[in-house]
């Protein structure tokens, strides 16, 4: 490993997490993809997209209502889930993943599904299974991967 490079999503999520809370990291991720992005810091929004950050905060791609920091909110959640933590933040978690496999960027959608598969998040069974006939090849099969882990992990 590098250690002189930069750190990886999932490491910079993980200090996050140990240095503000997961709690806190969990309830901005929230806020983005509810479509809240000023209700979330730039420093946080900056820990979650890491160097392409500084663009978007500087209007790029939308700026802070662009997809970008909807994409790196479920990144976010993908990193830090933890079904132990507080029932009322895992419940806001998977409401605000299952209403970013609805959203109209693709790349939100596909990374909600990742989400989906990697935490088993049951709930989503039927919002994950709409979008197998999504127009966008990833999502499908992000979705498709998500809908085999579900059903296998219920049998």
């Amino acid at each position: 490993m590098d250690r002189g490079g930069p750190l990886t999503p999932q490491q910079r999520i993980a200090a996050e997490c140990a240095s503000g809370g997961r709690a806190a990291l969990i309830t901005g991720c929230v806020a983005l993809l509810a479509g809240r992005p000023d209700d979330v810091d730039d420093r946080l929004i900056t820990v979650l997209g890491g160097d392409a950050a500084a663009h978007v905060l500087d209007g790029g791609e939308g700026g802070r209502s662009g997809y970008w920091p909807r994409v790196w909110a479920a990144r976010g959640l993908l990193h830090a889930w933890d079904e132990r933590a507080d029932h009322a933040e895992v419940e806001r978690g998977i409401d605000a993943i299952i209403g970013a496999l609805g959203d109209h960027a693709w790349r939100v959608r596909e990374m909600a599904a990742k989400v989906v598969a990697a935490h088993r998040v049951g709930r989503a069974l039927d919002a994950v299974a709409a979008l197998r006939d999504d127009p966008i090849p990833r999502v499908r099969a992000a979705a498709e991967r998500a809908i085999v882990l579900l059903t296998a992990s219920s049998a």
